[in-house]
């Protein structure tokens, strides 16, 4: 009873703290047979302006029957009721239990008519539930579909990536509509040798109707389609996606776009066919759900695409003048903006500013649970930090993931989202001078963590499953605080070099140069690059020129 008291009171906490809403998140997905050691690996970005991103923990037990669970939404913290609690439960860190059971999520929203605010279950405190009750992926889909008919849908369109040491499934569920409890719903195998993303657009299309190894679906999701006017057709024909959330532009450029940049570089068939979709332009063309990888992915490779911005393709935001002075692949929202009564808009790339946290999760069906299971984490920006490994049999968020370090409102410098964020924010406008110094660290401490994970996993293969437990935890809170060192000495190097807008010179060795006085000597003051500052002079014309 006492853990149990102690659950809630970490739960009330992450709540005050707040969720992040994750409507503009993106999961990446390589099945066990497209990843370079047989890992299972999916990703998820917490997008959303504002939101304070932290690591969750909820630790597992026994419960009283009787026992009731609180259930808050995921993004208003308002009070949504209650349910019976299970009688056992997992714990759980971040988005992976003790199982190595990992549920990510994006929102696609969909038909508005279907939202019912009346349902107790949202997407967030789905996810949660779930992973403390269910042990692997198929558990997870009963369990999740069964919490929803009985507890009713209380959030919008949702694609679910639900994943374990063996198998990886995608699942697209919506609402019925007020006053009809429950979702509709299809769940689909991604295929072991495959790749797969979704962010924020229903990808699930037509489907086999029997295949129940690989694909499973509510009852009414083709019936309930009919009644509202959605389809009409023979059964074999008819599509989730173009049923209950058509592909409109933003959902293709916005969206769409982002799964597209993911399979252009890293499937084995050409994607340029697909380029007029991803661009907006073709809704009839759709990209397939999955696509083999034209070689198998690692870990590193999964966090590099979660830094993606569109280079090397037509998407590429660092080719006109929207990159500001200093060459940004980052755009201020809102998406679209007017100028002179026109409306026009900017790209939205994998990799974007309002990144709360983001997660590569790893799962190894050749390990025991508590070894096999890693959740790489970061906060802010996957591009301008480095995800930390915390194993799934940790206890308790490192200090600086933690909701109790920090909030939205508090700044701290033992938070790694405000650390992170600070650092990120002096980057992002000098990005050309100052972000590669940061990928310089970014990349050394990529290489750092992925080296110790290999040490970690050898040396408490040695151990005694209680020891190793022991071990991995205390690691996995070591390797956090260590990024929030590094990050913070690089914070400070940043404004010492670079302040006002000039470059301390420095030895080989990176050390200041000084007069024989210990002085600094006189600074580089660099400027606008060069091809902006080709573009005042082609605005200004003679106004600036030399006499």
């Amino acid at each position: 009873m006492m853990k149990n008291m102690f659950k809630l009171s970490l739960l009330a906490l992450a709540v005050l703290a707040g969720h992040m809403p994750a409507e503009a998140c993106t999961n990446l997905i390589v099945g066990k047979k497209a990843s370079t050691d047989g890992s299972v690996i999916v990703s998820y970005s917490c997008d959303d302006y504002g939101a304070f991103g932290f690591m969750n923990w909820q630790p597992g037990g026994r419960h009283a029957k009787g026992e009731m669970r609180p259930l808050y939404h995921y993004e208003s913290n308002n009070y949504l009721g209650e349910i019976p609690e299970a009688e056992i439960t997992y714990d759980v860190i971040g988005l992976m239990n003790e199982h190595q059971l990992t549920i990510h999520e994006t929102t696609f929203g969909g038909r508005e008519e279907l939202a019912d605010t009346a349902g107790l279950i949202d997407y967030g405190n789905l996810m949660y539930v779930t992973l403390q009750r269910a042990r692997n992926a198929r558990e997870a889909l009963k369990v999740m579909t069964s919490l929803v008919e009985e507890y009713g849908y209380a959030s919008e369109g949702e694609s679910f990536t639900i994943a374990d040491p063996n198998e990886v499934w995608i699942m697209d569920m919506i609402g019925k509509g007020p006053g009809r409890k429950g979702a509709v719903w299809v769940a689909m195998r991604v295929p072991d040798d495959c790749i797969c993303a979704h962010a924020n657009q229903s990808r699930i299309r037509q489907f086999p109707l029997k295949d129940k190894d690989n694909c499973i679906y509510a009852k009414d999701v083709i019936s309930l389609a009919r009644e509202k006017g959605f389809f009409q057709g023979k059964d074999e024909e008819f599509s989730f996606q173009a049923a209950y959330a058509p592909a409109d532009f933003g959902a293709m450029r916005f969206c769409e776009a982002r799964v597209w940049s993911f399979f252009n570089r890293w499937a084995a068939e050409p994607m340029e066919p697909y380029l007029d979709y991803a661009m907006g332009k073709n809704a009839d063309n759709p990209m397939p759900l999955w696509v083999k990888p034209k070689k198998p992915l690692s870990v590193q490779d999964v966090k590099d695409m979660m830094r993606d911005h569109y280079e090397g393709t037509p998407l590429e935001i660092q080719s006109d003048l929207g990159m500001g002075a200093w060459e940004m692949p980052y755009r201020p929202t809102p998406l679209s903006f007017e100028v002179d009564g026109k409306k026009y808009f900017n790209e939205r790339p994998i990799s974007t500013q309002q990144t709360a946290n983001y997660y590569v999760s790893q799962m190894r069906s050749w390990l025991p649970d508590y070894l096999g299971g890693i959740v790489w984490f970061g906060n802010d920006d996957a591009n301008t930090t480095s995800p930390t490994p915390i194993y799934c049999c940790t206890q308790g968020a490192p200090e600086c993931y933690s909701p109790q370090t920090a909030d939205a409102f508090n700044f701290s410098f033992r938070s790694a989202y405000w650390v992170c964020n600070w650092v990120s924010n002096m980057v992002y406008y000098r990005y050309c001078t100052l972000f590669p110094e940061l990928q310089t660290l970014r990349d050394q401490l990529d290489k750092d963590y992925n080296a110790l994970v290999e040490q970690t996993d050898k040396e408490a293969a040695t151990m005694d499953e209680m020891n190793a437990r022991k071990y991995l935890s205390a690691f996995s809170h070591r390797a956090a605080q260590n990024m929030l060192s590094q990050w913070m000495e690089l914070g400070q190097r940043l404004i010492v070099k670079y302040n006002d807008m000039a470059v301390k010179k420095t030895d080989e060795q990176g050390r200041y140069l000084k007069t024989p006085g210990g002085n600094q000597r006189p600074v580089d003051r660099p400027g606008y690059p060069i091809e902006y500052r080709r573009q005042i002079v082609k605005q200004a014309g003679e106004r600036y020129a030399m006499p």
